[in-house]
């Protein structure tokens, strides 16, 4: 198995190259959508765009340039607002180390299929941002010229409601703000339609992990790491299968580790538990992002090959990624089908929570009777 990953480099308004990466993938979402509108109807083009000039304001003469582009029908052009998407679900950890190498760190987990496989250079308004496309004007995650750093990881809830799809969210993060209060302040304004965790850093050393969700208000955190949950464990069957609180307590203890480097951190996203194979099950590490604001540099990992790139060095580039699932087949006991992006995976399973081996013997105490905790309290 394989994905084909792009690199294009686009630093005005948009043009040709983001209309080419439309038509290539929009086929496959108007699909998803169509088949998602006839369960789960949306809200109307009007709405959207209503929706779209009420916390975006900013954002709509990009949205107008990119409906002309393309000659956006009504269900093009309502995509394009962001407003109200279907319902989908990823994996992703991310990390941020502090010190003299500070950096975010993150793994991006979900289906091969469902993947673009495009960073993009842009500089749609007034910053440049190199971004990992996704939704055709949304991003999983990137950095502006500001040294402002955003990456998403899913709140692990099956809730919805009314609001944007986080990567339009971030995107529009990127465009306009310039630092983490910024970002923080805007993440708090506009409305997620889904829950995520978002990790926010600037070049000053700053970063903070927001939760939003369309129940609740905003919560503002100082977590320098984030799985795929949120205060607690809310969909146990996702969270056994994803295993994201074994990841968040690696992580805890990771970062805790004395003299760890940015290539320590790094190391350990292409390893398991935080790197994943299942994916043919629908859940496997597609990239690891290593972002650095102080540079201004992002490194794109896999495992025996990087893309380096820089807002004065961005090369284009083509590569074809290699896809390795080691793991052997799960056992059929347990079984669910997971969603994502509206459509359910082929039948996959999970098993009970793993200690860490490399854990102290009082690390593992205490980590038995938290999962133990949080196991018995999540239970239907």
């Amino acid at each position: 198995m394989q994905i084909n990953f792009k690199t294009i480099s686009e630093p005005g308004l948009p043009g040709s190259k983001w209309q080419n990466m439309f038509f290539t993938h929009w086929e496959a979402y108007k699909k998803w959508l169509i088949e998602n509108e006839k369960e789960v109807p949306t809200a109307d083009l009007e709405t959207s765009q209503l929706a779209l000039k009420t916390y975006m304001p900013e954002l709509w003469p990009t949205y107008e340039r990119l409906c002309y582009l393309v000659n956006a029908d009504e269900l093009g052009a309502k995509f394009l607002t962001g407003y109200q998407p279907p319902f989908y679900v990823s994996g992703c950890s991310n990390a941020i180390l502090e010190g003299d190498d500070f950096q975010l760190v993150r793994n991006y987990d979900h289906h091969p299929d469902l993947f673009e496989g495009i960073q993009i250079l842009t500089k749609w308004n007034q910053k440049k941002v190199i971004a990992t496309s996704d939704c055709l004007i949304g991003i999983l995650d990137g950095i502006n010229e500001d040294g402002l750093v955003v990456s998403l990881t899913f709140g692990g809830r099956k809730i919805t409601g009314e609001g944007f799809g986080i990567p339009f969210i971030l995107r529009y993060v990127l465009e306009f703000c310039s630092n983490v209060d910024e970002a923080v302040d805007a993440l708090i304004r506009i409305p997620s339609h889904m829950a995520y965790n978002v990790s926010v850093a600037d070049k000053s050393g700053s970063y903070k992990t927001i939760r939003v969700a369309p129940d609740e208000k905003a919560v503002i955190t100082n977590s320098a790491y984030t799985t795929n949950h949120q205060k607690k464990v809310d969909w146990p069957e996702n969270a056994r299968f994803n295993k994201t609180v074994e990841r968040s307590l690696f992580l805890s203890h990771l970062l805790e580790e004395k003299d760890l480097s940015s290539e320590d951190l790094v190391s350990a996203f292409l390893r398991k538990p935080l790197y994943n194979d299942l994916f043919k099950e629908g859940f496997g590490t597609l990239f690891t992002a290593a972002y650095s604001p102080k540079s201004g540099r992002v490194g794109l990992h896999w495992p025996g090959k990087k893309i380096s790139q820089g807002f004065d060095d961005f090369e284009e580039r083509e590569e074809s990624i290699h896809l390795h699932q080691r793991r052997k087949k799960r056992s059929k006991n347990n079984q669910f089908a997971m969603p994502y992006k509206g459509y359910a995976a082929k039948t996959i399973t999970y098993s009970n929570p793993l200690l860490n081996k490399a854990t102290s013997e009082k690390s593992k105490e205490i980590t038995k009777e938290f999962l133990k905790e949080v196991w018995s309290s999540t239970k239907s």
